[in-house]
């Protein structure tokens, strides 16, 4: 009998697209199970992840793993083949660090950057550029962070690679352009370019409609609040 695993997620998630990228690298077959998080999670997510409450949960043989980071290491670590992580201990240190520093960096001051109160959105902007420095020096020229190949800190990094570019066109908010980042924004290209990551992305389209609802949403909220 083989591996029973079970992915539940939200399509317009990058943390939920993060953990099948990563068994997809890996040729791992998995049921997917779409969540409905905005207004009905189902008591079997709540059950799995009981204290975040939200996507991505990996259900691997009837045990539940939740947060997409880790669920990448758990992947790597269970399945040995096409490994997303450095054998190198002090390279696999580096790509956790990146990893982590998209999710508690570059995430949060682009969201703000875009979402913020209109006040806060030029500093936010400025946080960004800082971040997508950063990554640029990381990158430093290579195809992907993971070298030749994509890895971890790549398939961490999906929002920059998919979704920052599509918020970008809804917005008209200019953070990643070929001129300031010219490898990260090469970058991008490699990544969504790879058969792999394509056939796992939903369609701009479709993905422009929910982040533009999105925004729209949270920017009528802001201008209710009370100041």
């Amino acid at each position: 009998m083989g591996d029973e695993v079970k992915v539940f997620g939200f399509w317009g998630s990058p943390f939920s697209r993060r953990v099948e990228l990563a068994l997809r690298f890996k040729g791992i077959p998995y049921e997917y199970i779409e969540e409905d998080v905005i207004g009905n999670k189902s008591p079997l997510l709540l059950q799995y992840n009981p204290v975040h409450k939200k996507v991505p949960v990996l259900l691997h043989n009837g045990k539940p793993i939740a947060e997409s980071l880790v669920i990448l290491e758990y992947i790597d670590e269970t399945w040995k083949s096409n490994p997303i992580l450095p054998e190198d201990p002090y390279n696999k240190a580096k790509a956790r660090f990146w990893a982590k520093f998209i999710d508690d960096k570059c995430m949060p001051a682009i969201q703000k950057a875009v979402l913020g109160p209109e006040k806060e959105r030029e500093q936010a902007a400025e946080e960004v550029y800082d971040c997508l420095k950063a990554l640029e020096s990381e990158l430093n020229g290579k195809r992907f962070f993971g070298g030749d190949t994509i890895g971890m800190v790549d398939i961490a990094g999906n929002f920059v690679g998919y979704w920052l570019r599509i918020i970008q066109e809804v917005t008209g908010v200019e953070l990643l352009s070929a001129e300031k980042f010219p490898h990260l924004f090469k970058w991008t290209d490699e990544f969504v370019s790879c058969s792999i990551v394509g056939e796992n992305l939903h369609p701009k389209d479709k993905v422009s409609v929910v982040i533009k609802a999105r925004i729209d949403q949270m920017r009528e909220a802001q201008t209710k609040a009370p100041n």
